[in-house]
């Protein structure tokens, strides 16, 4: 492994030393997409995506119209995210060994057969919450493969030379639909009843079960699969342990996914507790937060590195925007808020997914990947009850605000983490303007101390 070219740049790997195609052009905001493989997979994305936000927000209503009770929503979404949290880190073992292509047909065919149980349990009209916990730890389980997978079968469809872009176009495909799915679920749910959007969404997988089928093998970058053997999983373990460039984004990741990133408990409650408003303005808020999502990817996608300032500044921003939403008085200015707040949480996201699958090697890919979609996705059973049971307890706009602190601290302990590992500090200079002096802040070397080389490319 080497590291990337200039300050600018996240730790890479050399093209050459594991594919031997041309590169290809990589500027422009939606480069990856001149690959066919990667265009037919972001196409069935699409749909499946905008399936799976109708499903998110009719799931999280299901749950609050059937128990009246924020901790339950909490609980369902802690029973989605806890298998990643027991089995995620074997989930990325099975990506590595296996074909990753074959392994997406077989989850992707499952997380639809999930959206059509649930379907059917809804429009027969039997359906109780405890059979959407039952569903939602079923997708969990379906998860604990399919995220590693796909997030690194997306080198295997594009090759290096397009990968941040690639991972910064998934996360922008994803907000898209998700501008349309909570909107389209709020008319279904008022207008036809819940079921309906639970049978789109499990239609929805034919999409990407076809793209997946009409891809040309050939033109895959493959990497070599890791074969059957003891002790694989300690070595992704150690692997990371041993890299700081590694261990501190996956663990300000954890922190923002775990507290900051609990939406539908908050935006729940904040509807029906808060603000008194019904589905529909649900499903609107959903679609603000996706429209700040949204333009976070397309920026993401523009930029062409990944940097870890980028990713402790973004996390600070979206602490600071959380605690002011959550004590703003303003029904207007807490919906505007929503902009920005999916923008910069998309930022983290983003970038921290890029900078990790950036500055990994191919072979470990797979499990680093799980780890970090574990420390991500797999602390919300964690969080998600705990958050929960403080919106219940202390109102709506106590728990918004608890979320947005432990970002916030987060954020701050990480950065000064990182700075000190890197040998920097921040220097803060008065400079005259034009009518009056102000600030300048400037992060710089320490005096007497070396950057370390690997942190010093990316901080």
């Amino acid at each position: 492994m080497r590291t990337g070219t200039g300050e600018h740049s996240a730790p890479g790997h050399n093209p050459d030393d594991h594919d031997t195609t041309p590169a290809p052009r990589t500027g422009g905001t939606f480069s990856s997409l001149r690959v066919r493989n990667y265009r037919l997979f972001f196409t069935g994305a699409i749909v499946s995506n905008t399936g799976t936000w109708m499903a998110r927000i009719t799931q999280d209503w299901l749950v609050l119209s059937l128990t009246g009770s924020a901790a339950a929503v909490g609980i369902t979404t802690a029973l989605q995210f806890l298998p990643m949290l027991l089995f995620g880190l074997y989930g990325g073992v099975i990506a590595d060994r296996y074909p990753k292509r074959r392994l997406l047909l077989l989850s992707q065919g499952a997380l639809g057969l999930c959206g059509l149980t649930l379907a059917a349990l809804t429009l027969s009209g039997h359906v109780q919450v405890w059979h959407v916990y039952l569903v939602a730890f079923l997708l969990g389980m379906v998860t604990v493969v399919d995220n590693p997978t796909r997030q690194s079968f997306v080198s295997e469809m594009v090759g290096p030379a397009h990968l941040r872009n690639a991972v910064s176009l998934n996360s922008a495909n994803f907000q898209s639909a998700r501008l349309v799915g909570p909107a389209v679920a709020g008319l279904l749910i008022a207008s036809v009843g819940s079921g309906w959007a639970f049978l789109v969404n499990g239609l929805s997988f034919l999409a990407p079960l076809a793209a997946l089928l009409l891809m040309r093998t050939a033109e895959l970058h493959p990497v070599a699969r890791v074969p059957r053997g003891k002790g694989q999983l300690r070595e992704g373990l150690r692997y990371v342990a041993g890299r700081p460039e590694l261990i501190w984004p996956i663990a300000l990741v954890g922190f923002v996914g775990t507290f900051g990133f609990n939406f539908p408990i908050w935006l729940t409650a904040f509807a029906d507790g808060v603000f008194h408003v019904g589905p529909g303005t649900y499903g609107l808020m959903n679609t603000l937060m996706a429209v700040g999502s949204l333009a976070g990817a397309l920026l993401s996608a523009r930029r062409g590195t990944s940097r870890l300032r980028m990713l402790v500044g973004a996390a600070v921003v979206f602490g600071v925007l959380e605690v002011t939403a959550a004590v703003t008085p303003s029904f207007w200015l807490f919906m505007l808020l929503l902009v920005p707040i999916g923008m910069f949480g998309l930022t983290v996201n983003v970038t921290a997914n890029s900078f990790v699958q950036l500055a990994t090697d191919p072979a470990m890919r797979g499990r680093v990947m799980s780890l970090y979609m574990m420390v991500f996705a797999g602390g919300t059973p964690l969080g998600a009850p705990l958050v929960g049971w403080v919106t219940d307890t202390y109102g709506a706009r106590i728990g918004f605000a608890t979320g947005g602190v432990v970002s916030l601290a987060a954020a701050a302990l990480i950065g000064l983490a990182l700075s000190r590992a890197a040998g920097l500090r921040v220097r803060v200079e008065l400079r005259r303007g034009r009518l009056v002096r102000h600030p300048h802040v400037h992060v710089v070397p320490r005096e007497g101390r070396e950057r370390p080389g690997h942190l010093a490319a990316t901080a």
